[in-house]
């Protein structure tokens, strides 16, 4: 089958499972669930990779909300990655109902070539991007064992073509003291409040030694129980950005210090709980080619080749767990843009964005780019083959 041939068929399968890609993304859009409990987007995924003739294996991996749908047995085994989770509060302010409907339209579209091409189209569902590295966990599970190549697009003020992804790592932390009555027995408490300030301020000192691309910022979760009462517990947040893991590893032992030293002024204890790291992303040079040349043909103008515009947001120096899976598969993990502007992701503004026209557009596009690179690489046989060696 002729690429062009290919392109088309998929193009109008995409097309015309567009009312149900819309419905699907509007879907999880209204109804937000927090990282491992997409029960609701996971099944309505799942249900329409079924009606479209999918195998679909649910909890996989041992985490209820993850899936992988596959279709085809051909020898090149393409994966489209789904993420639906949203933030607290600000519900879907990064978008994932785009990318959920997206990656499925573009599984949709390549079901309608795979036989012709030689293709196994693998739709995988991975839950808690924000924060609960989904992706990481279905890695250790063998989810991604034999696939070739991962792809997606992420939503985002404007289009861009290789956002800088951060590496990163989140830390719990937790300062345990005494407590005691704040007016008649200060003396007596060990005051926990007083670790967490005295850690924020020699963060607040370090910056002067941290690189442009480094990052640490964090909350407050627990600051006490009530103001006559020194506090006793205190915990905390924290995220650590860098450039590469390795950036990353040097900036840890940093923070660490900044944590200790709240420790040692207050005479606090410190517990600590690093979670799952965050990979910086390896954009693939052949596949970013393809996106390049079909997200331009569908109208697309991406930003990062335009000149430097302060009122051009640009989705950059953020971080994923698709950083994770390029390091294990060739991937690509581009920007579509929703028109949000001035609004940008993590904002309520950008949730409102994420459920508009021009979202809705970002799903069309984003369904037919996706699987037009996957068929680019389907047919380039310099690509398939080193795709498919591995």
């Amino acid at each position: 089958m002729d690429p062009t041939s290919a392109k088309n068929a998929a193009r109008q399968q995409v097309e015309r499972a567009l009312d149900g890609l819309i419905g699907l993304s509007h879907a999880i859009h209204a109804n937000p669930e927090l990282g491992y409990e997409e029960r609701r987007a996971s099944a309505w995924v799942a249900e329409l990779l079924e009606k479209a003739g999918f195998a679909v294996s649910r909890g996989v991996g041992g985490m209820e909300t993850a899936l992988v749908g596959t279709y085809g047995s051909g020898p090149l085994n393409v994966a489209l990655l789904v993420e639906y989770d949203a933030l607290p509060e600000v519900g879907h302010a990064c978008g994932h109902n785009v990318i959920a409907a997206s990656s499925v339209g573009a599984g949709l579209g390549l079901a309608a070539v795979a036989e012709q091409l030689g293709i196994r189209v693998t739709v995988i569902g991975t839950p808690a991007e924000e924060g609960g590295a989904g992706k990481q966990l279905l890695l250790d599970a063998g989810a991604f064992e034999g696939v070739h190549c991962a792809l997606m697009v992420h939503p985002g003020p404007n289009d861009q073509l290789l956002p800088e992804v951060l590496a990163a790592q989140s830390i719990d932390l937790t300062y345990t003291g005494l407590p005691s009555h704040a007016g008649a027995f200060p003396e007596r408490g060990i005051n926990a409040a007083d670790a967490i300030v005295v850690a924020q301020v020699a963060i607040g000192l370090l910056r002067q030694a941290l690189l442009p691309t480094d990052r640490v910022h964090g909350i407050v979760a627990v600051g006490g129980d009530a103001p006559n009462i020194i506090p006793a517990r205190t915990e905390g947040r924290w995220m650590i950005r860098a450039a590469s893991v390795a950036r990353m590893d040097e900036l840890r032992e940093k923070v660490m210090r900044c944590f200790e030293a709240g420790a040692t002024a207050s005479g606090s204890t410190l517990a600590v709980n690093a979670r799952t790291v965050y990979a910086d992303m390896i954009h693939d040079p052949d596949l970013t080619r393809f996106y390049r040349a079909n997200a331009e043909a569908l109208g697309r103008t991406f930003i990062d080749d335009l000149p430097p515009d302060p009122t051009r947001l640009l989705m950059t120096r953020f971080s994923t767990d698709m950083g994770n899976v390029s390091y294990a598969v060739p991937a690509v993990h581009p920007i579509i843009g929703i028109d949000s502007t001035p609004a940008v992701n993590h904002q309520p503004e950008f949730t409102a964005a994420a459920a508009s026209p021009a979202a809705d557009k970002a799903v069309l596009d984003g369904a037919i780019a996706l699987a037009w690179t996957a068929i680019d690489a389907a047919v380039d046989e310099r690509v398939r083959a080193r795709l498919q060696a591995g």
